[in-house]
């Protein structure tokens, strides 16, 4: 694979200083142009020690307007970004559509490093790549462009190049004893990332190997590929709007139709001495657990969906009582701010997620896309189609990284909540909850009652299945909430 890369490409200094101002041009005006489109763009910068990865870098800089980008560099993960799922510090970093992100020690270095290192074996490392490649197609569905560039070097170009940054005293700091190291271990590691480009080089991602022995010529290509990608992106995108869009045509719900919301029992219930005393020892029991889930760094992530009315509101409130202030938060997700429309649908949650030993509940969540963006026509099919594997994965993420995940559907039936709704007309303290959208949603029950049935059916896993909750009384369903988290956290601490 790296043979391409060894054939001694090189661009005079001449040549170098009459392609630059036309590249640099090109570049800026491209970019002005990207700040209309729909997508982001993200550059990924790798290679081996000594390739030119920080010159090339320092070159886009300077080339680019550095308003509308952002350069990240990784390196040993942070006490912070340890307490967290392994791609949340890339996650909360993304680039908003219409701008560039450089990204150098991407994902793929600590799946490299590892290997090298032989802290994990090559099967492992192959589940590495497996979710390296669910997030480049996740990110690719949503129309980002992912370019990534690896530049390579033969063992002795290596070394040369180590000791001339060695002799130079302003950029002998370059030079770490690991470089040396990786030095003594170069056919390992050239292996190992020979492997990684092999599996990751996909057809929407796929990876441009360059030399890197003469800066000139590295850095043109880089800025060449760069430019000839987002134009094709550009190109691809105009002319799949160009075609006439694809017509999204309803199930057609039959009254017989079996829904799993069905087969809940909404008239079960508890008298309220019973409810008190339960209430009072289910919230005893759930701090004693969550302080002990803080002291062993255990975090949970809890989700509530359901009806408008459901009980979201007061089952969180009875949750919460019982928790320390200190260790959790409430997101109440509404539509999208014009922050959040810039990004991935999952960007606003992943930025949220819990540091070790503390709590995140939202109230409405993620499933947004494939329930009222899906019901209200907010999201194409594709769309919100492609969102079940993407949920999946993203709450694998989760699990995998020993994060309690719990995701509650309050069910409540039609005459109950309009019930409630007539009820909290005439509390002044609850009217403010009642809108027209409301009524206006109970004429797309069923097709609510579809989505939620499909959610369920294609979301519930066995680390992070779906808890319905019989809702019609209030008492019975906060009951039933804390203990299943009062059971979750005890199966994560036995």
């Amino acid at each position: 694979m790296f043979e391409i890369a060894e054939l001694g490409h090189k661009v005079s200094k001449t040549d170098y200083l009459e392609k630059v101002p036309k590249l640099r041009t090109q570049l800026l005006t491209l970019q002005q142009q990207l700040r209309t489109q729909d997508f982001s763009v993200i550059i990924l910068i790798s290679g081996v020690d000594g390739g030119g990865k920080g010159e090339v870098i320092n070159l886009l800089n300077e080339w680019l307007d550095p308003r509308y980008m952002r350069t990240n560099a990784y390196d040993s993960p942070s006490d912070e970004e340890q307490e967290r799922p392994e791609f949340w510090r890339f996650w909360r970093t993304m680039p908003a559509k219409g701008t560039i992100g450089i990204y150098v020690g991407s994902w793929y270095s600590a799946p490299i490093a590892s290997r090298v290192y032989e802290k994990i074996n090559d099967a492992e490392l192959q589940t590495h790549l497996m979710h390296i490649k669910e997030l480049e197609q996740e990110l690719a569905d949503d129309g980002t462009l992912i370019i990534k560039c690896w530049l390579h070097l033969k063992q002795e170009q290596q070394k040369k190049r180590l000791k001339q940054l060695e002799k130079d005293p302003e950029t002998a700091w370059q030079v770490t004893e690991r470089d040396k190291t990786h030095l003594k271990m170069y056919d390992t590691f050239v292996g190992v990332a020979e492997k990684v480009l092999t599996e990751t080089s996909t057809a929407k991602n796929p990876w441009l190997i360059v030399e890197g022995s003469d800066i000139r010529y590295s850095s043109l290509t880089v800025g060449q590929h760069i430019l000839d990608k987002i134009t094709l992106h550009i190109e691809t995108l105009q002319l799949k709007k160009s075609l006439p869009a694809p017509v999204y045509t309803p199930q057609v719900i039959h009254g017989n139709q079996p829904n799993i919301l069905d087969s809940l029992d909404l008239s079960l219930s508890l008298d309220k001495k019973t409810y008190n005393e339960q209430l009072n020892h289910y919230q005893g029991k759930l701090n004693k657990l969550a302080r002990k889930a803080h002291e062993k760094k255990i975090s949970s992530v809890l989700v509530f969906e359901g009806w408008d009315a459901g009980g979201k509101g007061g089952a969180i409130r009875r949750l919460t009582h019982a928790l320390d202030a200190r260790n959790y938060q409430v997101i109440s997700v509404a539509a999208p701010t014009d922050e959040e429309r810039m990004q991935h649908y999952l960007w606003r949650f992943w930025r949220h997620m819990p540091r070790s030993g503390r709590v995140t509940i939202y109230d409405r969540s993620w499933y947004g896309r494939v329930l009222v963006e899906r019901a209200e026509g907010f999201a194409t099919e594709e769309e919100w189609t492609r969102a079940y594997p993407e949920i999946r994965n993203f709450e694998e993420a989760l699990t995998r990284h020993g994060v309690a995940v719990l995701k509650f559907w309050l069910h409540i039936d039609p005459d109950e909540q309009l019930r409630r709704f007539k009820e909290r007309e005439q509390i002044s303290y609850k009217q403010h909850k009642i809108t027209e959208e409301d009524y206006r949603n109970r004429d797309k029950w069923d097709d609510y009652s579809l989505a939620v049935n499909d959610m369920v059916a294609r979301t519930s896993t066995q680390a992070a299945p779906w808890i319905l909750v019989e809702g019609n009384d209030k008492r019975y369903a906060r009951i039933k909430i804390l203990k299943a988290y009062c059971e979750k956290l005890e199966s994560m601490l036995d």
